[in-house]
Parts: structure tokens; C-alpha cells; sequence
């Protein structure tokens, strides 16, 4: 199987861990959902009706995430805001998905993240609701830095990986069909010389699904 197969096999929901990993179950609710909103002749199905569906099967799976201590702050980014988890091995993140133009677009890209880069895998322990903003809660490994990230070598792994420069700090794997944007020193940090990717965003382009 190559590697766009393997892709489309994951963001299809048909993957061997599909029935386990809490975000294929998020994107194959929500993939259901417009489903079926396009089955009632729906004219589209908004990003705030996904949220509003989203709330409905968070309240039904009993998904939200009761541990947040803002004690624990970390750091803020455009798209989230990140806290030391209690095992401090970890950080969590909470995100409200401004990045994307739907939720469905989120999971996606945490589940390529995941196939990608496995040693900063996401895990979606739950979800937030701050005032009438829903934000995923998410579970990444806590890597330490211990030199400054050169983006030359990033920019060189990428290219190895069939990933070419867009502009500035985006990319463009015209193969797969998917855009890698925001790989900026910060979303991609340096332990012992080793690279590792903590925060990406990534883009299917229709080519994808062909």
C-alpha cells in the first residue's frame, strides 16, 4: 500500500485502529452527520453546525475534559493554548480550530500528523467549552529543546519527503495532495540534534481523494 493509500485509508475512517482512536471517532461522527444533512437537502452544513453536533455526541460519549488547571499554563499560539499535563511527560493543548474552515478539517489533520510524525502523536482526551467557543483537548508527548531549530534543515527533511517550499514556512506535497503550512521555529523543535514537529497544519487539496 503506498503512502497516499494508507492516507485516504485513514481519513476514510476504514484504518485497522479506526474503531479505537477517539479522533477517527470524532471525524467519522461528524463525517455521518453531514451525511445525513445532505440526505434532508440541507443547503450546507456550517462550521457552527458542526460544533452544535459536536456538543450533542461530546454530551452523549461524556467527552469533556474536567482536569483543566490553568496553573499549568505553558504557552499560547495563535490556534491554541498548551498547559503541562499531570504526568509531565505530556502537555495538553487547547485548540478551538480557527486554522481550519471546519472541524472535520481539524481531525483530518491531526490524523496525518499522527501518520507522519508518530513520536509527537496527538491524542484527544476530551473537549473544552469556554463560554460559547468549543476547543479540543489534546495530549501530546513534552519535548525538551536543547538547541535552536535551523530551518534549513527542516526545510531540507521536508524535501526529502516529497514535501516542496510553497513560501516562507509553507509546503506542498503535490503528490499527496497536501499542503504542511506553519513550520515556523517554534511549531518545530530540536532535542539532541533530532527534529520534532509538534505543531502542524496540514490541508487536503481535492487532488487528495483522487
Amino acid at each position: 500500500m503506498n503512502v497516499k493509500h494508507e492516507l485516504q485509508t485513514i481519513i476514510s475512517g476504514t484504518s485497522h485502529y479506526a474503531a479505537t482512536d477517539s479522533i477517527q471517532a470524532a471525524a467519522h461522527y461528524l463525517r455521518e452527520s453531514k451525511k445525513t444533512g445532505r440526505d434532508a437537502q440541507e443547503s450546507e452544513f456550517s462550521k457552527e453546525q458542526e460544533a452544535k453536533k459536536l456538543i450533542d455526541w461530546i454530551n452523549q460519549q461524556n467527552l469533556w475534559f474536567k482536569e483543566h488547571d490553568e496553573s499549568r499554563f505553558f504557552a499560547r499560539g495563535a490556534e491554541q493554548r498548551v498547559y503541562l499535563h499531570s504526568d509531565e511527560r505530556y502537555v495538553y493543548k487547547l485548540n478551538d480550530s480557527i486554522f481550519y474552515q471546519y472541524w472535520l478539517d481539524y481531525f483530518h489533520s491531526l490524523l496525518i500528523h499522527n501518520y507522519f510524525f508518530p513520536s509527537t502523536a496527538y491524542e484527544l482526551i476530551g473537549f473544552y467549552l469556554e463560554g460559547d467557543i468549543l476547543h479540543s483537548v489534546v495530549k501530546q508527548p513534552f519535548i525538551e529543546i536543547t538547541e535552536t531549530t535551523e530551518i534549513d534543515l527542516v526545510k531540507g527533511f521536508l524535501q526529502d519527503n516529497g514535501f516542496c517550499v510553497k513560501k516562507n514556512n509553507d509546503y506542498f506535497n503535490q503528490e499527496l495532495g497536501i499542503i504542511l503550512e506553519d513550520l515556523h521555529d517554534e511549531n518545530v523543535l530540536t532535542n539532541n540534534k533530532v527534529l520534532f514537529f509538534i505543531d502542524t497544519v496540514f490541508y487536503l487539496q481535492e487532488s487528495f481523494f483522487k
